[in-house]
């Protein structure tokens, strides 16, 4: 399992586990963070931005042009912000830490 730190918008500490292979949307989901995903992770909103820490972010594959165009829709986008659906766990990433931001939205929970 790939431990995963959220850090929510009230700078809330969430300790989650997914599988090597899972997606980092639908760990967050799991673990309840405000990641609507209202594409499916299509990569045709940006409702599951995230901001990961500086020190994880250069350990991730760079972000394709079809990410940037989306985070660029996003609101509060950071040096380090990435789409959750774009980040596959591996072991290499045990114990990222990624914030969420504070103008996330989850719209199916109200």
């Amino acid at each position: 399992m790939v431990r995963v730190q959220f850090i929510t918008a009230t700078g809330e500490r969430i300790s989650a586990e997914g599988a090597a292979g899972a997606r980092l949307l639908e760990v967050g989901q799991a673990a309840g963070m405000p990641l609507e995903g209202t594409c499916e992770g299509q990569m045709a909103c940006s409702t599951c931005h995230i901001v990961v820490a500086p020190d994880w972010f250069a350990k991730l594959p760079p972000a394709s042009a079809d990410e940037e165009d989306m985070l660029d829709l996003a609101a509060s986008v950071a040096r380090t912000s990435r789409l959750a659906c774009q980040i596959t766990l591996t072991e290499a990433l045990d114990g990222i830490t990624v914030k969420i931001p504070g103008e996330s939205r989850d719209m199916q929970r109200g």
